[in-house]
This record gives C-alpha cells, sequence and structure tokens, in this order.
C-alpha cells in the first residue's frame, strides 16, 4: 500500500539533511517528486541523482519564509506537474544558544522557517489538493515539540506550535479530503551533527536513549511512507515519535 506510482510529491527543504533524503525515498516509490529549496545547484544534483536511478524529479527554488516565493515555488510546480497529493514540510532551522542570550533576530530566524513557513507551504499545499479532490500533508517536527533541551528554546517552541497547526489544520481540512499528520524525529544522525554525537556530550546523550543509538535517516522511511500512502488513509492529526524511545525515558 506505500506504492506511490502516479503521485506528485512536493519536499521543501530537499537540498540536503532529510529533506534531500525524503525526495529519494519518495521517488524510489514511484513518485514524481517537485524538490525544493533555496540551494539551486544543490536541486540539480538531486535530481540528476534520482533520474539516473530511474526516477522523475524537478527542481523548483524556493524560499519557504517569503510568501511571495512560496506563492511562485508553488505556480511553477504545478504548471510542471499539473497538481500534488503529497506535501512534506521539511524546511527548517536549528540554533543553539541559551534563552537569554537570545536576540529578537534570532527568535525570528527560527520561528518563521520553522513555523510561519510550515504554514505558508501547507496552505499553499492544501489550496492545490482541494482542486485534486484531496492529499496527504507531512509536516516535520520534532521530539523537542513535546519535550525541552536546553540552549534550544526558540527550536522547541517552534516545533511545538507546529505539531499544534498540525492538529488544528487537519480538522479544518478534513472536509477537502486533505490529510495533515507530523513525524517528530528524535536525535538522527546526519552529516550536520556526526561530529557533535562523536565528542563526550555526543556520547551522553545517545546513553539517554533507551534504545542506546542514535537514528539513522533510514529509519524514518516507513512512518514517511506510511503518512504519505493510502496506508494512512483514516489518520489525520496524528504526530509519530521516531526517537527510540527518547520520549518516554524517564527524567
Amino acid at each position: 500500500m506505500t506504492d506511490l506510482t502516479h503521485r506528485v510529491a512536493l519536499v521543501t527543504g530537499a537540498s540536503s539533511g532529510l529533506g534531500r533524503h525524503f525526495a529519494r525515498i519518495l521517488a524510489a516509490r514511484g513518485a514524481t517528486v517537485v524538490a525544493t529549496a533555496r540551494r539551486r545547484a544543490a536541486l540539480e544534483t538531486l535530481t540528476d541523482e534520482i533520474a539516473g536511478s530511474g526516477g522523475r524529479c524537478h527542481p523548483v527554488v524556493m524560499d519557504v519564509t517569503d510568501a511571495p516565493s512560496v506563492a511562485a515555488g508553488f505556480a511553477q510546480a504545478l504548471d510542471l506537474v499539473g497538481g500534488l497529493d503529497i506535501v512534506v514540510n521539511n524546511a527548517g532551522v536549528a540554533q543553539t544558544r541559551p534563552a537569554i542570550d537570545l536576540s529578537p533576530a534570532d527568535w525570528r530566524d527560527t520561528l518563521e522557517p520553522n513555523l510561519t513557513g510550515a504554514f505558508l507551504v501547507a496552505q499553499a499545499g492544501a489550496r492545490a489538493m482541494r482542486e485534486r479532490g484531496g492529499g496527504t500533508i507531512v509536516n516535520v517536527a520534532s521530539i523537542l515539540g513535546e519535550r525541552v533541551s536546553k540552549g534550544l528554546a526558540a527550536y522547541a517552541a517552534s516545533k511545538a506550535g507546529l505539531i499544534q497547526l498540525t492538529k488544528a489544520l487537519a480538522l479544518e481540512w478534513a472536509p477537502l479530503g486533505v490529510r495533515v499528520n507530523a513525524l517528530a524525529p528524535g536525535y538522527v544522525e546526519t552529516d550536520l551533527n556526526r561530529a557533535f554525537f562523536a565528542t563526550e556530550a555526543g556520547a551522553r546523550l545517545i546513553a539517554r536513549i533507551p534504545q542506546g543509538r542514535l537514528g539513522q535517516m533510514s529509519d524514518l522511511d516507513g512512518p514517511l511512507l506510511l503518512l504519505c500512502s493510502d496506508a494512512s488513509h483514516y489518520m489525520t492529526g496524528s504526530v509519530i515519535a521516531v526517537d527510540g524511545g527518547h520520549l518516554v525515558s524517564s527524567l
């Protein structure tokens, strides 16, 4: 039930990290992918990789923090593929800084892509899906939307907001046939954090995960495909944690 042949998926933040991985996984399952991010060169490299594996991908430059850019990006995407069935709302940032030292600009730089940008993309996606009779939106949240960690106040607030936004949109858009769910990863190893997790501080954090290991990007494949496919046709407003048990570990 997770075959995505004849489906069209738009993925934000697809130039690197989880977004790039998600685009490749969806294409491998048969979806035509619209890969969006701010860096055209990275998107074109991804497009070539997917095409080389027999998949279909279109690069579209989009800045989720800029409403005209989102509107233009969706217009271009719809011109290319005709409609959308899936939106993976992945673009976001994180910065580690004590809350007492956060400037208003620091706060905005996290909340704008992680929450406001996610809303703009979800709204544009729902409008496109309404014309197609429905679809599915997957917001990439975090376990830090449900549990906090020092130095990440803005990030945690943005992801908590995204989880509540997911539930609110799911309620409003169910009559349109648009499902909205959230994927909440725990600590997943990427190129950006690999060096940190090799340190003593990183090792201490890993030791607190009940399964005793970091997540790998491939650990998110099954939950992603569930939410993007008809296998989850009776799910909306759900939040799926993929964290090795971190949320249920003792404080």
